[in-house]
């Protein structure tokens, strides 16, 4: 098995109103992005050229929210998050 391009632990995972995880994982593999359980089951996953990801204006500097196949979470904690995002998209064109 391929070392991910990146991958985030200790990650808490939220849908909004509610938290999904608090200790999960946000993985960059093969140009997908996967977020995961703490368990390791996963949430949701799309390929990265199909994910929107930001930071809202209020947020602090490690929350981001990412748009995975229509729905919206809430990432806090995934350090370097964007910067893998988008080497991973623009590797995939």
């Amino acid at each position: 098995m391929a070392e991910p391009e990146f991958s985030a632990r200790g990650v808490r995972i939220a849908r909004w109103p509610r938290s999904l995880t608090r200790a999960g994982e946000v993985r960059i593999e093969d140009g997908r992005l996967a977020l995961l359980t703490s368990y390791g089951s996963e949430i949701d996953s799309a390929p990265v050229t199909a994910v929107r990801a930001g930071r809202p204006w209020f947020a602090k500097a490690d929350e981001a929210v990412a748009t995975v196949n229509g729905t919206r979470y809430r990432l806090t904690g995934g350090k370097g998050f964007f910067a893998a995002l988008k080497r991973a998209a623009d590797e995939r064109g």
